[in-house]
């Protein structure tokens, strides 16, 4: 490294802006290092909680792994001892989704990584959530990756290459100000996704009392002014005057990056769409218009479903369902849109490790259907909820931008 390069960050809090310049040291330097065992030691074990197993400190001492229990005797627990974790310690996965962090929370009992996982014990003078954030800045996970064997599916970084790695690290008080200040908004944005979880878990309660379950012919809950309404009608989801697939074309030409829907930029979770990354250079697509139902039907598990709110075109991959005349299609958005019918799909999908739907079978599928006014007041009422859901996605992706820039100025960059 450059002797004259000056290790500054670009935004620098008041009290520091006339401290030394930060110091650049290895992580063995920061943190003892500790992989968990290899082979038979801990050879039965399921990980669980971020790969760390529970156990407890006593005459009969136990591994509990979700449901399962077994008994380890004094000479294992001495054996084990030293890969146990506590409160602060950091844990890393150094193989498959290598360079992920988590930190041992205060309330956690004593606890033992396997082989995938490596314990930093940080050392006096450093703060525990500086090092974290640290070492999971782009510049640092960027490092971390080239370092890696093994492949796309297997990532794996030598224990002896993460110790050289080089950290940058001001005054004890500077550290602890950063983490302060970065540990505050990783609390609101934990605060806003208990919020979206509140809001999708009030939605499947929505979906499971406003539309029939299996076995019933109305739902269990009705609006005040359709209580004494008739039951809904059994139909199948291929009656022409429910739903029915489209089929017609259109060339490439006529397409642009806005336009085109593939199963690469639909988003999971029934997140909608994102603008695609390239066109095709030849070839007709799927014809659809606004109000069209698109489905991926590669793994279809990963609910990419989209109701279209412009015209265009879709990949083979992609199907696209047209409203009949006895149902809206904001109605038919919440009956493809729903885990019940997800599930459905795939218990006839065919393939392993991309499975498709098939398409007979989702013609087959059994719906009910009230009149087209208590169809749209159960709409409007679910499309409200969905579009608190989306706004509350948008504030945690801007939260999480905001966080991104944040650590990208209060930390200086070792190559710059």
């Amino acid at each position: 490294m450059n002797k004259e390069h000056t290790l500054i960050p670009e935004l620098r809090f008041p009290e520091f802006k006339n401290d030394d310049d930060w110091k650049a040291k290895p992580l063995e330097k920061i943190c003892t290092l500790v992989r968990g065992p290899f082979g038979g030691a801990l050879k039965k074990e399921i990980f669980v909680n971020d790969g760390f197993a529970v156990y407890e400190q006593s005459h009969a001492i136990y591994s509990e792994f979700g449901s399962f229990r077994y008994r380890i005797n004094e000479e294992k627990y001495k054996e084990l001892k030293r890969f146990s974790v506590k409160p602060g310690d950091l844990i890393m996965s150094c193989s498959g989704t290598m360079g992920k962090f988590a930190m041992i929370p205060t309330n956690y009992e004593q606890g033992v990584i396997n082989q995938a996982l490596l314990k930093l014990t940080v050392k006096k003078g450093y703060d525990n959530s500086f090092v974290k954030i640290s070492l999971e800045t782009e510049e640092n996970q960027n490092k971390l990756l080239s370092q890696s064997a093994g492949g796309a599916i297997k990532n794996v970084v030598a224990v002896s290459q993460i110790r050289k790695l080089e950290l940058v690290i001001p005054n004890s008080l500077e550290q602890q100000k950063i983490a302060n200040c970065i540990s505050f908004l990783e609390n609101a944005i934990d605060a806003h996704n208990q919020k979206l979880d509140l809001l999708n878990d009030h939605k499947n309660g929505l979906l499971q009392n406003l539309f029939p379950q299996q076995g019933e012919t109305k739902p269990r809950h009705r609006f005040p002014e359709f209580e004494n309404d008739e039951d809904w009608r059994l139909k199948k989801l291929g009656d022409k005057e429910v739903a029915f697939f489209v089929n017609e074309k259109v060339a490439i030409n006529e397409l642009n990056l806005e336009s085109y829907i593939s199963t690469e930029n639909m988003l999971s979770g029934f997140r909608g769409i994102s603008n695609a990354s390239k066109l095709p250079s030849t070839g007709n697509f799927t014809k659809f218009k606004s109000g069209d139902i698109l489905i991926s039907n590669i793994r279809p598990y990963l609910n990419k479903v989209w109701k279209a709110n412009k015209s265009g075109g879709a990949s083979n991959d992609v199907l696209v369902f047209r409203s009949g005349s006895d149902v809206s299609c904001d109605f038919l958005e919440f009956i493809l849109k729903n885990d019940i019918f997800i599930n459905y799909v795939m218990k006839s999908a065919k393939g392993v490790k991309m499975p498709r739907g098939d398409k007979e079978a989702m013609l087959n599928y059994i719906v009910f259907i009230p009149s087209r006014r208590e169809q749209e007041k159960i709409a409007l009422c679910l499309s409200t909820l969905d579009e608190l859901i989306s706004a509350q996605i948008d504030k945690i992706d801007q939260l999480k931008l905001h966080k991104r820039g944040l650590i990208q100025s209060l930390f200086p960059k070792m190559n710059d």
